[in-house]
């Protein structure tokens, strides 16, 4: 019976189908220095990982056994996938499953942040009955999305799950992708309906310029997509969301951006010094800030468990 470690956890759905095709299912969390041995010990033919472990180089030359390492997810970068390959073993991961559940996150980021939420939401409680008049001030002015441009920095299928629910808003949506020239996007309705956009890709100058509210879904980057120059492009007043991976926004010009108000507010559920990050994002009074919890839904857990106990039926039975 061949082993599967899950070592960031699966759902069951997933689970239950491996189990039904003859797997053994592990579901123990082991120490990244002692992955290897765990791996070995146990004869261990194929991994499970989300973002927390990592299977680099140094794992897939120390356990010749490993037939599959799989990603619950999107982005690889926690994984040697070039070089796992080389060695004959297949990667797999999860790209469609999580990318409505990171759009509703991107959406909570901007309905909180164009109402103040992620700050009244730290006031209330300490001041909520002796400031209730002042606090009502203060988070007044706030404004509407519908009828508002949002620019998307990336438009694979996380942009494009973005693009969709903007659309249903009532939002005009802007994007540059140099691999997405043109696109045609179907909003679905509850009852069977839905409604065709077509959109084309726009030079990133003009996204930067036009846009009331930005949103980043690039995969890592080696350098910054968004930094004091392209904040500097900006809309004053612009609310800006990376929900994407930490590193592709510089967080020390976004904090200088938000000072000086050319920033009205941020949402950032990942940061370039994960898993600490920086003292300065997480005081910040202007950001929102979630945990890297973009994929974290029941629904696109269960998604995942699913795609990712298909495919490695496919490949490994």
């Amino acid at each position: 019976m061949s082993k599967i470690l899950a070592n960031d956890g699966i759902a069951k759905t997933g689970i239950d189908l491996l189990e039904k095709a003859g797997f053994e299912v592990i579901t123990t969390t082991v120490a990244q220095e002692q992955l290897a041995n765990f791996i070995n010990d146990n004869d261990i033919s194929c991994l499970l990982v989300r973002s927390a472990t990592e299977a680099r180089k140094s794992l897939i030359d120390s356990c010749p056994n490993l037939k599959l390492i799989g990603r619950g997810g999107v982005g690889m970068d926690n994984i040697d996938v070039d070089y796992a390959k080389s060695k004959g073993v297949h990667i797999i991961n999860t790209p469609a499953a999580s990318s409505e559940s990171v759009a509703e996150l991107v959406f909570a980021h901007l309905f909180g942040g164009v109402r103040f939420l992620y700050d009244s939401n730290r006031n209330m409680p300490l001041d909520g009955d002796s400031k209730f008049k002042q606090l009502k001030k203060s988070y007044a002015g706030g404004t509407e999305l519908r009828g508002k441009t949002l620019g998307l920095i990336g438009f694979g299928r996380i942009g494009q799950a973005t693009a969709k629910m903007a659309l249903g808003l009532g939002m005009k949506v802007l994007y540059n992708d140099k691999l997405v020239p043109k696109a045609t996007l179907e909003v679905p309705f509850f009852d069977g309906q839905s409604i065709k956009f077509d959109l084309e890709n726009s030079a990133m100058d003009d996204v930067l310029k036009t846009s009331d509210f930005i949103s980043v879904h690039v995969p890592a980057q080696k350098t910054y997509v968004l930094g004091k120059k392209e904040f500097e492009m900006m809309k004053p007043g612009v609310g800006v969301i990376n929900a994407s991976r930490g590193g592709v926004l510089d967080e020390v010009a976004l904090v200088d951006a938000l000072e000086s108000e050319k920033i009205a507010f941020a949402g950032l559920d990942v940061f370039e010094s994960e898993p600490n990050p920086e003292i300065r994002i997480l005081m910040h009074p202007q950001i929102s800030l979630t945990p890297h919890i973009g994929a974290a839904t029941k629904e696109a857990q269960q998604r995942i468990g699913t795609e990712l106990a298909a495919q490695i039926i496919k490949l490994l039975k």
